[in-house]
């Protein structure tokens, strides 16, 4: 009976044993299905990340600026938000605490605004003159069509006027166009700046401060430059105004008067790189005597009196204490 039982339980655990044992498997093998399934998909999801990462539409954005982008860059530059615009941007949208390269090509010119959006400082390295025999101009000899559309160039006084010109190697979008005095433009201190860079062949050290007599106008109130020429630094300042009929209100119209004469004054400091009566930068043909012409192509305003450094070393014909009234 005692034999019989045991048997009986023998039996009974053989046949649980068998019956569980395949149940076990399954769940284990199920179990580790579900753990290949987990790392398939967690390994999906971080493919996905970087994918997303990879090939974000932001990513794909072009770098041109207009008024519903936002700055792309955290990059800071002193403080400033460094962003990239493209230089035929018409847009004449500006972004607030930035900064912008506005040289063509290459050139290394920044622009800086302000928390209004104002643009109120352009500096530059060195002042590289338009190449138009290898870059790509236009028959007006500029780079693009058509200048950045800023706030006020609508008047019909003023101008799409560039803070560093075609000529001077700058581009057309918002950070180097201010509203400026269409006269003063083409005919005044800001092109008589511009031409006598040109003619020097480049500058270095050169900065503008653009100055606004209130935070919401686009248009300047005030413009100063500065910037090195020939080793001989040049200040100047000017008004945002028609220097005709400023010059007209100061009775200063007639033969004689130059650009100079309007509403800025051009200041030229003692040379940096020479001393003791040295003209070498602007003697250019090395005889020791400055012509009118040298005089004019190293950036000095006419005429030149007796008291300056240059007076010495010109031909003062008519002795009357000045060259080239």
């Amino acid at each position: 009976m005692i034999k019989g039982r045991k048997l009986l339980w023998a039996i009974s655990s053989m046949m649980l044993l068998s019956a569980c044992t395949p149940t076990e498997a399954v769940t284990e093998e199920i179990m580790a299905s579900s753990s290949i399934k987990s790392s398939v998909e967690v390994a999906s999801v971080a493919t996905a990340k970087q994918e997303s990462k990879e090939f974000s539409p932001e990513s794909a954005v072009s770098s041109e600026y207009s008024e519903s982008t936002e700055p792309q860059s955290s990059v800071s530059h002193d403080g400033y938000a460094l962003i990239e615009v493209d230089g035929g941007n018409i847009s004449g949208y500006r972004a607030a605490n930035v900064v912008v390269d506005i040289g063509f090509g290459d050139r290394e010119y920044w622009a800086y605004t302000n928390e209004y959006g104002q643009l109120v400082r352009v500096v530059a390295a060195e002042i590289i003159l338009q190449d138009n025999a290898t870059e790509p101009v236009n028959s007006d000899g500029r780079y693009y069509d058509d200048e950045a559309k800023v706030p006020g160039t609508e008047n019909e006084n003023l101008d799409e006027g560039h803070v560093i010109a075609d000529s001077l190697g700058g581009v057309a979008n918002a950070y180097n166009i201010t509203p400026q005095d269409s006269v003063l433009n083409r005919h005044g201190d800001q092109a008589y700046m511009e031409r006598t860079i040109q003619q020097a062949g480049g500058a270095t050290n050169f900065e503008a401060i653009i100055t606004y007599p209130n935070t919401t106008t686009h248009v300047p109130s005030y413009y100063r430059y500065t910037y090195t020429i020939n080793g001989y630094q040049v200040v100047d300042e000017f008004e945002n105004i028609n220097p005709d009929e400023y010059n007209a209100a100061q009775g200063l119209t007639g033969e004689g008067s130059s650009p100079s004469d309007g509403s800025g004054t051009a200041a030229f400091a003692a040379p940096t790189d020479a001393a003791g009566g040295d003209v070498s930068a602007v003697d250019m043909n090395g005889n020791e005597q400055v012509t009118i012409q040298e005089a004019k192509n190293a950036g000095y305003a006419m005429p030149i009196y007796s008291n300056h450094g240059l007076y010495q070393f010109m031909d003062d014909r008519d002795g009357d204490g000045q060259v080239g009234e």
